[in-house]
């Protein structure tokens, strides 16, 4: 059983939860060490698994806010006809 890239990100939630078969584990295991592109994907899931799991608080840089929902506008006034 070779599995290709949308069958390893279809199993992804599963697979990081532990709650998967194990012959499906194996595959996305064996897919990810020569998919540059699925193993990009694991780990960046994997990281924001871990940051959003993390009570740390980070305090944004004074004007963060602002410049971040101008910048946002910005865009949306892009976007629209």
């Amino acid at each position: 059983m070779r599995i290709d890239c949308k069958e390893a990100w279809d199993a992804l939630s599963a697979y990081l939860d532990g709650e998967i078969d194990p012959v499906l584990r194996a595959e996305i295991e064996r897919h990810v060490q020569f998919c540059e592109v699925c193993s990009a994907v694991l780990d960046s899931t994997r990281n924001i698994l871990y940051l959003t799991a993390d009570d740390r608080v980070f305090e944004l840089p004074g004007g963060f806010r602002e410049r971040l929902h101008a910048h946002i506008d910005e865009m949306l006034q892009q976007d629209s006809p």
